[in-house]
């Protein structure tokens, strides 16, 4: 369980966020909405310890978030809209890299039916700089499938794709949780995915 209590963050003396709540169970998915510059983006970064709250506590299973860390970023995918491909690396790199940290399954056909059903295997030797924006963010996708952590943290993960792959991804989120996992991500689309809980940003 993911337990966020009375979370605060403050910046030049602005408050971005205050008191905030969230409680994310197993099979739990929670989209943050809101508009460009209400504090989306910082809260996942809060969350993920990569920005200081002013106050607040963040509970991963039972303990504080500090204190429990490495379990954490061990059982946590997190991926911001700038990207987690290395550029300079080719797609097949940056997919073995990715597998060499996980404990994925998939063999190297399965993989390679998912790149075509991503319409990215002609890409597979390409180095990342040199794909489109919408091609990146395919890739970000099957990363999610190959290293299949408990909780995935992600900011606009629809941005850029096309109609298939919104079906694709809405699929792999409703596969996530049905293994028991769960889901936090910001955006400003709204997925068709039933029963899906929303904390909304001013």
């Amino acid at each position: 369980m993911l337990l966020i209590n009375n979370l605060s963050f403050s910046r030049n003396k602005t408050k971005i966020f205050e008191n905030l709540n969230l409680s994310l169970n197993n099979k739990g998915m929670m989209q943050i909405k809101g508009k460009n510059g209400s504090g989306k983006t910082t809260f996942l970064k809060v969350i993920l310890n990569i920005l200081e709250p002013e106050s607040g506590e963040i509970i991963w299973k039972g303990k504080n978030i500090k204190k429990n860390i490495f379990d954490f970023y061990n059982q946590t995918t997190f991926i911001m809209d700038n990207n987690t491909s290395t550029r300079e690396l080719s797609v097949q790199d940056n997919i073995n890299f990715w597998k060499g940290l996980s404990s994925s399954k998939l063999n190297n056909d399965e993989i390679f039916k998912l790149l075509k059903k991503l319409d990215i295997e002609q890409y597979y030797k390409t180095r990342v700089m040199l794909l489109s924006s919408g091609e990146r963010k395919k890739l970000e996708l099957l990363r999610l499938i190959l290293e299949q952590k408990k909780l995935w943290v992600l900011d606009e993960p629809f941005n850029h794709l096309d109609d298939l792959s919104i079906e694709i991804l809405n699929q792999t989120f409703l596969d996530h949780i049905n293994s028991d996992g769960m889901i936090l991500f910001a955006s400003h689309f709204n997925p068709n995915i039933s029963n899906l809980e929303t904390l909304e940003f001013n």
